[in-house]
């Protein structure tokens, strides 16, 4: 069991000669800051714009992990985190807060280098982080727990309570707001946190950790572990004292952990795929409808879990907007993530690219036409870079393995559809349900539209809307459980039931 998910959970490292580059940044367990014995065993953080080296970590092992446990349970039992009142953790976690605010352009650059993002975007995803802090510092000030109707001589109420010693992995494509979306929560449920960040993209969480720390949250709560899958996310998981598992990612690793945490019976929080259908109805508003398939597929070069990748268009309209897509989907403008002007900038990797070029290959091999893009760009200055044209197929049945399977990139397959239960029918052909959305006039359309779909979460005349109190995620294959809003903090706590006697002498006598 524990060999599959060491398999699943290897990824794709670029090999460079780290010759001449920078020594490595250290991690800390507790308040002692461990680096690479000899200069070994390091992770190399690789720019996807230009091919050099955006940074080197510290590579965690999995007696690091080991330790980290031990010294996050003595934090967690022994300190006063979790005995504090609810609105004195949340003084610390609004400082927390704030002091990403105050470095938001050192952290955006940091994670353009990291994950090849335009810069604004970044900047975007480090003002969410500091969102997500303050949002669960207001939510601790303002949490009740249940006092529940008596039905006999005794008082009786539900308490949250914190598991203890959460374990945190995250993706690469939203470094620091998906590392605040699962640490913000948790900690202010009381637990300790160990986060392990992608290897692809290290360096935002060592940050993370550092302002948490200067912050003033008690040594030992909040570890960062920049290792690899197959030894230390694994150890983290099967590690018995890990109470809890926060994970998002791919689905096949989202099944590797569910088996594991399964046989331990702790707990899961699962944020995974999605292959979302993006719908346009004949009545829609032409141009806002174009506007938001173009964000919902382009966005973040594609490399998005609710990213529109089906377009289902009714047939009335197909031909007229495919057409226009097409022609606007030339202008999109690729450049280097530190260009303003840039809409679109490179794959996290060498590797992704290599796997969203094949996914467009294998859909030429099933009959589909590529109707625009579909190639790396010719232009010299990407050639060392990781970048790959926004891409339109169509020709392909929605059972194709380009409608089924999550690409991850700037691809976007386009459907026709006939009807209400024509797009209701095709939309849920998945294994995926994580997001859909949809572009009409009428709103009881909409209604019957959106109750039909098995999405977690549907937009109708948007895309991509999201808000830190608005719960998040999916359905059947894209996950279990809930992010965000009251959802993100009951994630983090498990119920107690305290009853209080009011009778005179012992039930049964």
């Amino acid at each position: 069991m524990i060999n599959i998910y060491l398999y699943i959970l290897n990824l794709h490292r670029e090999e460079v000669d780290t010759m001449d580059t920078p020594a490595s940044k250290p991690f800390r367990v507790g308040n002692a800051w461990r680096n690479s014995p000899g200069g070994g065993n390091v992770i190399t953080s690789i720019n996807p714009a230009d091919g050099s080296v955006a940074g080197i970590v510290a590579r965690a092992l999995p007696k690091d992990v080991d330790d980290a446990v031990a010294v996050a349970e003595e934090a967690y039992r022994w300190g006063p985190w979790r005995k504090l009142r609810p609105d004195q953790r949340a003084t610390t976690l609004y400082e927390i807060g704030r002091r990403i605010t105050a470095e938001r352009d050192a952290l955006a650059r940091l994670q353009m280098l990291d994950s090849g993002k335009p810069l604004k975007e970044c900047q975007n995803m480090v003002d969410n982080a500091a969102y997500f802090f303050r949002y669960y510092a207001a939510l601790c000030e303002t949490w009740q727990n249940e006092v529940t109707s008596p039905r006999g001589e005794y008082f009786s109420m539900s308490l949250a309570e914190p598991y203890g010693v959460i374990a945190a992995i995250t993706p690469w494509n939203s470094p620091i707001m998906a590392e605040a979306q699962k640490v913000a929560p948790a900690l202010a449920a009381g637990n300790a946190v160990l986060l392990k960040p992608s290897e692809e993209t290290p360096q935002l969480a060592i940050e993370l950790a550092r302002i948490c720390s200067e912050a003033g949250l008690p040594e030992g709560l909040m570890t960062t572990l920049p290792g690899l899958g197959e030894d230390v996310g694994a150890a983290m998981v099967s590690h018995p004292g890990v109470r809890m598992v926060s994970f998002t990612g791919g689905t096949q690793t989202g099944r590797a952990i569910a088996t594991v945490a399964g046989q331990r019976l702790i707990p899961v929080g699962l944020e995974l795929g999605g292959k979302s259908p993006h719908i346009v109805f004949d009545d829609a508003d032409f141009e806002k409808a174009l506007a938001g398939v173009m964000s919902g597929i382009y966005g973040s070069a594609g490399q998005s879990c609710v990213a529109g990748t089906r377009l289902f268009v009714q047939k009335t309209l197909y031909k007229r907007f495919v057409k226009e897509l097409v022609e606007r989907t030339r202008n999109v403008r690729i450049g280097m993530p530190d260009d303003p002007k840039t809409q679109m900038g490179p794959l996290v990797s060498r590797a992704h690219r290599d796997k969203v070029a094949g996914y467009v290959d294998l859909a030429r091999k099933e009959g589909g036409s590529v109707l625009v893009g579909g190639a790396i760009p010719d232009d010299p200055a990407f050639a060392r870079g990781c970048f790959y044209l926004p891409t339109v197929i169509e020709g392909l049945p929605n059972s194709a393995r380009a409608c089924q399977e999550e690409i991850f990139g700037p691809v976007l397959v386009c459907l026709p559809f006939e009807d209400e239960a024509d797009v209701i029918a095709q939309g849920n052909d998945t294994v995926y349900g994580l997001a859909a959305g949809m572009w009409t006039g009428d709103y009881a359309l909409a209604w019957r539209v959106a109750r039909e779909l098995e999405a977690g979460s549907v937009w109708i005349n948007t895309y991509k809307q999201s808000h830190i109190a608005t719960a998040f995620g999916g359905f059947k294959a894209s996950g279990i459980n809930r992010e965000k809003g009251y959802h993100g903090l009951r994630l983090y706590s498990q119920v107690k039931s305290v009853f209080f006697g009011m009778h005179d002498r012992p039930l049964g006598l």
